[in-house]
């Protein structure tokens, strides 16, 4: 062999020797269970927080208590949701905590075990001395002896690159998988700490709901009981127009020469009355929607106006009652003839007494009706000979 040619082996050796094989990293993969829990949460927080915005808008407004109620009942499902995949996670991170675990003891003992070889490797090489690879591979006496001394030179150095790359790799799993649990149980811990918040929550919403509920029953029977006041106070007034038709056409019958008394309401009349206060209608003539999913029949309309405005006439009349009608408050009934009689509610004062003929625009008295629900107003109401007619017919419509 030329010596040419045992330069370029002793070159293609070195180069050998000083190559260092790949190497590969290992991604840690994620727990696609519990990020899906994760995004189930989210999800189930968001809703949470809508409904909260939401019961903030009921309390800024007047609202029933059967809405406030559903409101409650739903985010008490949301926070059982909640609670659910908070489980869910736990459970999750206390199985990914024990196998993080189990990884680290073992990459610790693999550990130990690699950096015990190390440290015996390096004592032999220190025993041996340096060792100088020209001066090795150019005292081969032979070609052969050459590829010896090159193979046992390669081996022993990817050995021992090997080993320290063993070692090194080794020494940052452990100490990823160190900050890792750390991390872990650190999450773990948060996560305990949201199911206790969660769960004194569900609580309170427990304690809400069931405070709403007796406030909800509450307000169901106060509402009966005012519908079947209102309902009784109705079939009086009814009753008491009767009776005052009974009297007139019993009047009548004893007089057939007396001259036959006509109505001052005329159907010319219609929509062109004069409105007894000025206001907003705060319920119209008919059945209407009551709280909690009731259902009112009013006879009149009632007319918002403050307390002690002035009451005025639509019609010329007699007054026949002025009084106490439970529901209604003090109230006056005039006679208008013909079998049509007109009720006004809710007064605060009376300005007319029983038996005073009246003209048209008189003052009637001062509206009330402070204490009622629907607050000051005036009840309007007029009967005629088939029974309660929508008064607001016979008034001057509104532009």
């Amino acid at each position: 062999m030329s010596g040419w040619a045992d330069k370029r082996m002793i070159v293609a050796v070195m180069l050998l020797l000083s190559a260092h094989p790949p190497t590969r990293s290992s991604a840690q993969q994620p727990d696609t269970a519990l990020q899906n829990s994760q995004n189930r949460l989210n999800e189930i927080r968001r809703e949470q927080q809508r409904l909260q915005a939401e019961m903030e808008r009921l309390r800024g407004r007047v609202h029933t208590l059967t809405t406030e109620l559903s409101n409650i009942e739903r985010q008490e499902q949301i926070s059982r949701r909640i609670l659910s995949e908070l489980d869910i996670q736990v459970a999750a991170m206390g199985s990914q905590i024990d196998r993080t675990t189990v990884d680290l003891l073992v990459a610790e003992d693999a550990l130990a075990e690699k950096r015990a070889i190390l440290s015996h490797r390096l004592a032999e090489i220190a025993r041996r001395g340096p060792l100088y690879t020209f001066q090795v591979l150019l005292a081969a006496e032979s070609f052969g002896d050459l590829i010896s001394r090159y193979k046992y030179l390669y081996l022993a150095s990817r050995q021992d690159r090997q080993l320290v790359s063993d070692v090194e790799a080794l020494r940052n799993r452990v100490a990823n998988q160190r900050n890792g649990l750390l991390s872990m149980r650190s999450t773990l811990a948060s996560r305990r700490d949201e199911r206790a918040e969660e769960t004194e929550r569900l609580q309170q919403i427990e304690r809400q709901r069931e405070q709403s509920l007796r406030q909800s029953q509450a307000e169901q029977r106060r509402t009966q009981q005012r519908l079947d006041q209102l309902a009784r106070d109705e079939a009086r007034i009814v009753s008491l127009i009767a009776g005052l038709e009974r009297r007139r056409r019993a009047a009548v019958a004893a007089n057939p020469s007396a001259p036959a008394a006509t109505s001052r309401l005329r159907t010319a009349d219609l929509g062109r009355l004069e409105w007894p206060v000025d206001g907003d209608i705060v319920y119209n003539f008919g059945r209407a929607p009551g709280p909690g999913n009731t259902t009112i029949r009013w006879n009149g309309v009632g007319i918002g106006a403050p307390v002690g405005t002035p009451v005025r006439a639509i019609e010329g009349g007699t007054v026949r009652i002025v009084g106490q009608m439970g529901t209604y408050g003090l109230s006056v009934f005039i006679e208008h003839g013909g079998g049509y009689y007109r009720v006004y509610g809710h007064l605060q004062a009376a300005d007319v007494r029983q038996g005073q003929a009246i003209e048209r625009r008189a003052q009637v008295g001062r509206t009330g009706g402070a204490n009622s629900d629907e607050g000051p107003h005036l009840h309007f109401a007029i009967y005629g000979p088939e029974g309660p007619v929508d008064p607001v017919q016979w008034l001057r419509r509104r532009r």
